[in-house]
């Protein structure tokens, strides 16, 4: 039948009409649940230091605020699934990640070994800077670990003997490295180690005995003898 001039002209369909029709409004995907997403692909990285436990800690935090977010705003907001995926993946990978950590460094302790760190080996405040603390001297001729990085040197392959210091940013960048945070190491194993500026754990006897000679720049008071790498 025709249409009249006066009559209400037909409705054209278009995509979307069904759905706004039925209440079904767009709703936007939730960038915290993308962001959670994307820190969950990352998480793994814990797997290589307590320090990286950051990641998926991160994640899960994302994770939560996009659940909540979508919660509070149902109309607006999706991404459920994606959210609550992020979380469990980042949850899993936080729990393995420490879990593996705490066995490695249960593990990487000798027996009869006593952990020994560098803050252990620095003066008292208001002491002179190459003055031996208590807790160093309580550990002379102790059984040690001590984690640390190998001072570059002219030699790179065979090191018998060397420094083991503090940190890269002395060691690594043409910096002189205190003499509270230099250890010389000597090996047990007359092949010796190749140099690596990665972080390298050595075990041995712990000595509090003085020493300066112009080619180690400026002396050591610290020493790990009959030593080897974990």
């Amino acid at each position: 039948m025709g249409t009249g001039l006066f009559d209400s002209p037909s409705r054209t369909s278009h995509p979307g009409a069904t759905a706004r029709d039925n209440g079904e409004a767009y709703r936007a995907l939730s960038g915290a649940a993308i962001a959670a997403a994307a820190v969950a692909l990352v998480s793994p990285l814990v797997f290589f230091g307590w320090w990286f436990a950051a990641v998926p800690a991160i994640g899960i935090a994302l994770a939560l605020v996009a659940l909540r977010d979508i919660a509070t705003r149902p109309l607006d907001l999706t991404g459920t699934p994606l959210a609550t995926g992020a979380l469990a993946v980042s949850a899993i990978v936080l729990v393995g990640g420490l879990v593996s950590l705490a066995r490695e460094y249960a593990a990487e302790l000798p027996e009869g070994f006593e952990r020994l760190s560098y803050a252990m080996l620095q003066p008292a405040e208001g002491d002179p800077p190459t003055s031996v603390p208590d807790a160093a001297r309580a550990l002379d001729g102790h059984n040690v670990l001590l984690k640390g990085y190998i001072y570059p040197g002219k030699e790179q392959h065979g090191l018998v003997q060397f420094l083991l210091v503090r940190d890269q940013g002395d060691c690594c960048f043409g910096g002189n490295p205190k003499i509270t945070d230099r250890v010389l190491v000597q090996l047990a194993e007359p092949r010796g180690i190749d140099f690596t500026p990665r972080l390298t754990k050595v075990a041995g006897r712990f000595r509090v005995q003085p020493m300066g000679t112009a080619d180690l720049a400026g002396g050591v008071l610290y020493h790990l003898d009959n030593a080897f790498v974990r």
